[in-house]
């Protein structure tokens, strides 16, 4: 352990931290009123409680293991930070925002080291930046917990989103129907595959339509895409038509010469849903008009 880090566990910073709370706390919270205090998002009085079990954890992190922020002792530190950062990443807060409720507190205790070393200027340089390397370590496990905070929200939109937009329709007992709108990629493929047999399952219908009339373009990965889920639906006992064929498509599937021979096509959904009734054997007599 460096020379450094044995001062401190020897009490240098936590004596501040215990000797100087009330001033310490008053400076923070004055610190962060212009910058972080963020009256919008969070309640004052929650973010003084929040501070005061902030100092607490660093006096006895400090009181054992120094300015040594990757310590077993500074677990509840990491604990608090990461609660913070998700917390804030959730009210809405920014990255900046929620680094500086460490950040601010540098010129509180930067002010208390001063004052204690006046008269030794070495040792005065020495704790300072040891105490910023210690902060700044802080700051920035705060941002990295912030950031995969804010990245699995937009993970979890981008799932809800795509099961969204990949419903499922009864048409009919036994007859379902699948509207795809946009580009099939992997990830939406396996969406979509999972949603229509599920739906399979549970309605236990004999014959599923795959609409691709809002599917922009085809080529030979959507094409695959789409194989792959009809065949998955047929080894589930469901029988599968594509509609919404246009002709542009037609000529792409033609031109890059992908064999969907096995599988039948329709230009409309209400074509494939005249086919499907066919299959279960449903017909319909038009009612003439009486004279």
């Amino acid at each position: 352990m460096s020379e450094i880090q044995m001062n401190y566990k020897n009490g240098t910073l936590a004596g501040v931290l215990g000797r100087q709370t009330d001033k310490i706390l008053t400076e923070w919270m004055s610190q962060m009123s212009g910058t972080t205090r963020r009256s919008d998002l969070i309640k004052e009085s929650d973010l003084r409680a929040e501070c005061v079990q902030f100092l607490q954890l660093m006096k006895q992190a400090t009181q054992s293991s120094g300015a040594n922020f990757q310590s077993p002792a500074f677990d509840p530190v990491r604990d608090m930070l990461a609660e913070v950062s998700r917390s804030r990443s959730q009210k809405g807060f920014k990255p900046s925002e929620t680094a500086t409720f460490v950040f601010s507190l540098k010129r509180p205790l930067f002010n208390e080291i001063q004052s204690q070393h006046r008269g030794d200027a070495d040792t005065m340089a020495a704790e300072l930046w040891s105490l910023n390397e210690l902060l700044d370590a802080m700051g920035l496990y705060t941002t990295e917990v912030f950031l995969k905070s804010r990245e699995e929200v937009v993970r979890r939109q981008q799932e809800e989103l795509l099961e969204l937009s990949t419903p499922v329709v009864k048409l009919w007992d036994g007859i379902l129907a699948l509207p795809i709108i946009g580009t099939l990629d992997s990830a939406r493929t396996q969406v979509v595959m999972e949603s229509l047999l599920q739906a399979i399952v549970q309605s236990n219908s004999r014959v599923a339509i795959i609409d691709i009339t809002g599917v922009p373009t085809v080529d030979t990965v959507v094409a695959q895409h789409l194989l792959k889920t009809v065949t998955a639906a047929r080894l589930m006992g469901a029988d599968c038509i594509i509609s919404g064929v246009r002709p542009q498509i037609a000529q792409t599937i033609v031109h890059l010469g992908i064999n969907l021979l096995d599988v039948t096509t329709k230009s409309t959904l209400a074509a494939a849903f005249s086919v499907a009734l066919q299959r279960l054997g449903i017909t319909f007599v038009r009612e003439t008009a009486k004279s």
